[in-house]
């Protein structure tokens, strides 16, 4: 006689705390092996040959790192992915960075692979599916963090890429082909309780801007010059001119970098390059918002006699956290851990290209405890590896038996009630195409008039 659901879980729970040991050294050793986007080969040969020996069929995603393993019910039924990250970010200055990349995992995408690994060995024990059906999918994937931009336009150039991020390039490859649910959790620094989750968090459009003028001898000839630098620095007060028409809900973010700027003091600067992002909480407004940026950017140029060029591509699409995932998620936090072990977060106003998934079927991205520090900074560090990862493979291996059990009718209920942002993957890949620009915004016509093409 097939076990209860609540056997189920039980069942695949004892499973994870079987392999706690496990997941914990996977944590550890990641940590101490960091690597950034596109370039995790040591750390998914590394996880690839753990899900080899609990005994999976790994397809590896081909000239990029990642993999995806997957493990079948013997029943028709959804398939249901859960997802991990691999790269880490760069930080020189933490103490535990790489000394040759300053690579180190000041982000977390450490414990996801370790929950990851958690969940596959437990759901790949004798009985652990029992009672379920359809499939669980399981996605090692690269580069979710958006840096290290000039190797990752390079290897789009050379074609080996076509996106950015790796949620997107897994998309765009297949391998969320068929994927109908799709569950994760993230560490969160200085998170007091065992878990947090919010609605969603923004998109954003990834911009490189470089202003063109003219160069000429700081002391004795700047009349000959046009200054690229004075150019940015107009762009940058008109936009922030802007943040006041902001409405609050929208969680606009711009937040511009400035990467060059002159080589010399005596020199005019004939080219000024900044680096941002646009950040929204919906599409819409992320695209208007863009466009009224590359407007004042672009007049801003135009006002001293410069030029710009503009190179928008797609970054990432706002997250919407699935309600009814939401809610189960929470529930089953709190039969495994107790009542309020789930805290209630605001909107987030960054980025994941989880968001992108989310656009397409139900998705969530909850946060677990377990690390100190500042994200993304010299003093972050995981000190509870257990809240970190164990506890998070135990809530999504045991979402997964709920979703699964009684002919997957909660998955069903949950994919069918889904409306989706796009209708399709690829409605969803022209929508965040049309983003894309790389042209000169200014034109200076012979008859002395100026033309902005800002427009993409």
């Amino acid at each position: 006689m097939e076990q209860s659901c609540n056997e189920a879980v039980k069942s695949i729970l004892s499973c994870v705390e079987k392999y706690k040991s496990l997941i914990v050294e996977v944590e550890q050793t990641i940590w101490k092996n960091p690597e950034i986007g596109y370039k995790e080969w040591k750390t998914s040969r590394y996880l690839a040959d753990i899900f080899q020996s609990l005994g999976y069929q790994v397809t590896l995603a081909g000239d990029i790192p990642g993999f995806a393993a997957q493990i079948d019910t013997g029943r028709p039924g959804p398939v249901i992915a859960i997802v991990a990250e691999e790269d880490s970010i760069i930080c020189p200055e933490h103490p535990e960075a790489d000394p040759a990349t300053g690579a180190v995992h000041a982000c977390g995408h450490n414990a996801q692979s370790a929950y990851l690994v958690g969940c596959a060995a437990a759901l790949a024990e004798p009985g652990a599916l029992d009672g379920l059906c359809g499939s669980i999918r399981f996605l090692s994937i690269p580069a979710e963090e958006t840096i290290d931009l000039e190797y990752r336009s390079k290897l789009i150039q050379e074609g080996t890429i076509h996106y950015l991020a790796g949620k997107i390039e897994f998309l765009y490859r297949g391998l969320f082909d068929g994927v109908q649910l799709v569950l994760f959790t993230h560490v969160l620094s200085e998170e007091t309780s065992l878990f947090a989750i919010d609605k969603g968090a923004d998109g954003c459009i990834t911009k490189h801007f470089e202003y063109i003028g003219k160069s000429a001898h700081a002391g004795f000839a700047p009349h000959q010059g046009i200054n690229a630098l004075y150019a940015a620095t107009l762009g940058i007060t008109a936009c922030n001119a802007l943040r006041e028409t902001f409405e609050e809900k929208d969680y606009i973010r711009w937040h511009p970098i400035l990467t060059q700027a002159g080589a010399a003091a005596n020199a005019i600067p004939g080219v000024a390059k900044l680096d941002t992002y646009v950040r929204a909480s919906t599409f819409e407004k992320m695209k208007q918002i863009n466009r009224r940026i590359n407007q004042a950017l672009s007049a801003s140029a135009a006002a001293i006699g410069a030029n710009l060029l503009i190179h928008d591509v797609p970054g990432n699409m706002p997250l919407k956290n699935d309600e009814k995932l939401s809610s189960l998620f929470c529930k089953t936090a709190e039969e495994i851990f107790g009542e309020g072990c789930v805290r209630q977060a605001p909107w987030n106003c960054g980025t994941s290209d989880l968001g992108d998934i989310s656009c397409l079927m139900p998705t969530i991205h909850p946060y677990s405890s377990g690390a100190i520090g500042t994200a993304h900074g010299s003093n972050y560090h995981i000190v509870d590896p257990v809240r970190a990862s164990v506890n998070p493979a135990k809530v999504l291996a045991a979402m997964t038996a709920k979703l699964l059990y009684d002919d997957a009718s909660l998955a069903h209920s949950i994919i069918d009630s889904y409306e989706p942002v796009f209708a399709s993957k690829e409605a969803y890949f022209a929508a965040i195409d049309a983003i894309s620009m790389n042209k000169k915004t200014v034109c200076y016509r012979d008859d002395g008039t100026v033309v902005l093409d800002f427009e993409n």
